[in-house]
């Protein structure tokens, strides 16, 4: 049988070869199998140790280990083979590059930015071309039952020419309809920027969940396989007469308790990367090895600055404000509806046929003054709605100001708490450890009854669960947190 630390230097020297003579894209997933595989063999050869203090055979321990080492080495191989890695960063740049929600914002932020041309055309002048061919009855032809007031004289012609006019001034209202609608151009880009970050705290969601249910399923299949080798030795003691058959029965109910804990941590896997898979703007599911994210720091204990910074930073309270600002400008524009308006009026063009009292072109310019005197109280009523849905607005952003300092406030506390929990969680860990091993000992000496022993073995799996649910808890916590304060990217 070949030694560990031989087993060990060989494995390390085919991974120095690996790692001169392989570039291709698969660099990662070949290393990722190694690491697994070399994990799996300090678990072996400590369960080893285990079942001969226990057991007191080290054949049967020794042949139950390595079926052990077998099914854990095959399965490790295939699961970084088949699943390519994936990392936090590449999630997000995949979701922002293809979530359908973020192109609809980018597509509206864009439209936005059309209706902002559209009134500032007033300000330049507009050029149009007429052709005008006329039949008239006979020389004296008038019309007379028309609905407005013109020139009822009607001459067989034919005409050419061109119609200049320019807005001179209209006291404000086209310069306030512009920057309306500059303002609602920008709270557009906001809206998309504050979908983004939604996008992305969604994905932060999935991806944590996602590890923290293969950290589960991790520990789930390491309990099985430990209960599994453990039954298997109490039954041979039991046949022995060794043990009774109540302690045979105690570790058979824990070998199922185990598998029930491992499928429903794959359910949750699988069903987080279908979440994460919908977030990315993929439709069909795929499985990735989901790479680890370093632990953040410990948080500022000045809230405020928190404060301040969702304050000046969220895209949605930014988007607001630029919705309030529009909504006054354009309450100013409805206003500017009782001011009269001041343009320019050009014409010019031939007539190559027709009478000739016309002659053969013409042209003529003026001004024209509008002043609006009467309309039913058209104007005043407009101008009253714009302003009282201005100041609706003004009062949904002291409202959604309010909401999110209290959003960050708990935000934080969250997170704290999350970072206070996983300290606690990871002395729970290590007493649960200790007193695993102390339980073990008692057991394997016949001091105690599997009751106690199992007692440990649970408190053991609920540390170890407990500790990977606060390590993720504390990931997402920061992540909304940053969230809330608008610093996600």
């Amino acid at each position: 049988m070949t030694k560990p630390s031989q087993s060990f230097a060989t494995t390390i020297q085919c991974n120095h070869r690996w790692t001169q003579i392989d570039t291709d894209k698969n660099y990662a997933e070949r290393r990722f199998a190694i690491g697994h595989w070399l994990l799996a063999i300090g678990r072996l050869w400590l369960r080893l140790c285990r079942a001969v203090s226990i057991y007191g055979s080290p054949r049967h321990a020794y042949g139950s280990a390595c079926a052990l080492l077998l099914g854990l080495t095959l399965t490790a191989a295939s699961a970084a083979e088949d699943s390519p890695q994936l990392t936090l960063r590449e999630a997000h740049e995949a979701a922002l590059r293809s979530h359908p929600e973020i192109s609809v914002a980018d597509l509206k932020a864009l439209a936005a930015r059309q209706v902002t041309r559209q009134f500032r055309s007033g300000f330049f002048p507009t050029l149009s071309a007429n052709a005008v061919a006329v039949g008239a009855a006979n020389d004296n032809t008038r019309l007379s039952a028309i609905g407005v007031l013109n020139n009822p004289v009607i001459y067989d012609r034919n005409a050419e020419g061109l119609i200049l006019s320019q807005l001179l001034t209209d006291f404000g209202r086209t310069a306030n309809l512009t920057g309306s609608a500059k303002l609602r151009a920008q709270a557009e880009a906001n809206t998309a920027q504050a979908t983004r970050e939604q996008i992305l705290l969604a994905v932060d969601g999935a991806f944590f969940a996602g590890q923290q249910a293969q950290s589960v399923t991790r520990v789930a299949k390491q309990t099985v396989a430990e209960r599994q080798v453990f039954l298997d030795q109490v039954s041979m003691m039991a046949s022995n007469q060794l043990r009774s058959e109540l302690d045979v029965s105690f570790a058979r109910v824990n070998v199922e308790d185990s598998k029930l804990l491992l499928s429903k941590a794959q359910n949750d896997v699988q069903a987080s990367f279908a979440q994460l898979a919908n977030l990315m703007g993929l439709r069909e599911q795929k499985t990735y090895q989901l790479v680890e994210e370093p632990l953040p720091t410990e948080l500022s204990t000045n809230i405020s600055d928190f404060v301040q910074l969702a304050l000046r930073a969220r895209p949605d309270l930014l988007s607001l404000r630029n919705s309030q600002e529009a909504a006054f400008k354009f309450s100013r524009a409805e206003r500017a509806l009782r001011y009269p308006v001041i343009s320019a009026v050009g014409s010019a063009g031939v007539v190559p046929i027709g009478n000739s009292t016309l002659g053969d072109n013409y042209a003529a310019g003026g001004l024209i003054l509008t002043v609006p005197l009467y309309a039913g109280g058209l104007y005043s009523a407009r101008q009253e709605e714009a302003e009282l849905r201005a100041h609706a607005v003004d009062e949904n952003l002291r409202d959604l100001e309010n909401n999110v300092v209290r959003d960050v406030r708990i935000a934080w506390l969250n997170a704290q708490n999350a970072f206070d929990r996983l300290r606690i969680t990871a002395q729970l860990l290590d007493n649960a450890k200790l007193s695993y091993q102390l339980a073990q000992a008692r057991y394997t000496n016949g001091i105690s009854s599997i009751v106690e022993f199992n007692q440990a073995e649970l408190n053991l799996l609920s540390a170890q669960i407990a500790y990977a649910d606060t390590q993720y808890e504390y990931l997402l916590r920061r992540s909304a947190l940053n969230y809330q304060t608008g610093s996600l990217r």
